[in-house]
């Protein structure tokens, strides 16, 4: 590989899995790497502490772990490092929720929960560290993220804030599939109860204005799983 082309790759993020459930680090572990993460799993407390040392970019920690639970874990983390820690558990009573996120967690998931779900509120928060282009562009549409404009080919086209916080969604993340839910969950919140098609008429939504008037396709279909927004 040309040097110049190594030094210009983007650097793959690492995750800490602390799970002792074999089966849920495994499967969690797969999905992580699939999606293009670098992973490490640990089963216990004390060795989760080892490893946040070396500075992940993300802990994804269960609460109910061998040698120290994971709340504790969180508290001694926390005292030297800002990593963005989502926590999962069995628990789901309010007081549990709101210990965890009391303690220094950033999230809470309750099992069981979707591989979808998880994966959303993984790149909320690892988009909240880092500091994104202020222009995002494919072919040629472009999104400005500090005065809203967007254009395609030089043609303004106006959007509602949902559709803007939708298509800069698409953008951030191109050429890779997004399901209904990891859609639904990044642009409208997990506690947003709305119609079940609303994705599909916002998706609809944004081919009128941005697809209509070219040649060229940018948003796509993939059947039985979700969107995509191609360059």
């Amino acid at each position: 590989m040309d040097v110049a082309q190594a030094s210009t790759k983007p650097r793959q993020q690492k995750i800490l899995i602390v799970e002792d459930d074999a089966n849920i680090a495994r499967v969690l572990q797969l999905e992580l790497e699939h999606e293009g993460f670098a992973v490490e799993v640990c089963s216990d407390g004390v060795t989760a502490i080892e490893r946040a040392l070396k500075q992940p970019d993300l802990i994804v920690l269960d609460i109910l772990l061998p040698r120290m639970d994971g709340l504790e874990v969180c508290r001694r983390v926390r005292k030297h490092s800002s990593v963005p820690i989502i926590m999962l558990t069995a628990k789901d009573a309010v007081p549990d929720r709101i210990t965890g996120l009391e303690t220094g967690a950033n999230d809470y998931l309750t099992k069981p929960f979707s591989i979808e779900e998880l994966l959303a509120r993984i790149r909320v928060q690892l988009r909240s560290r880092e500091p994104a282009p202020r222009i995002l562009q494919a072919k040629d549409l472009t999104l400005n993220r500090d005065t809203h404009e967007v254009q395609r080919a030089g043609r303004p086209i106006s959007l509602t804030a949902k559709e803007f916080a939708l298509l800069e969604f698409l953008l951030l993340y191109p050429n890779k599939v997004h399901t209904r839910d990891e859609i639904f969950n990044s642009v409208w919140g997990s506690d947003y109860l709305g119609e079940s098609n609303l994705i599909d008429v916002y998706i609809r939504y944004l081919r009128n204005k941005i697809d209509t008037a070219s040649d060229e396709k940018l948003i796509h279909t993939v059947r039985g799983v979700g969107y995509s927004l191609r360059t």
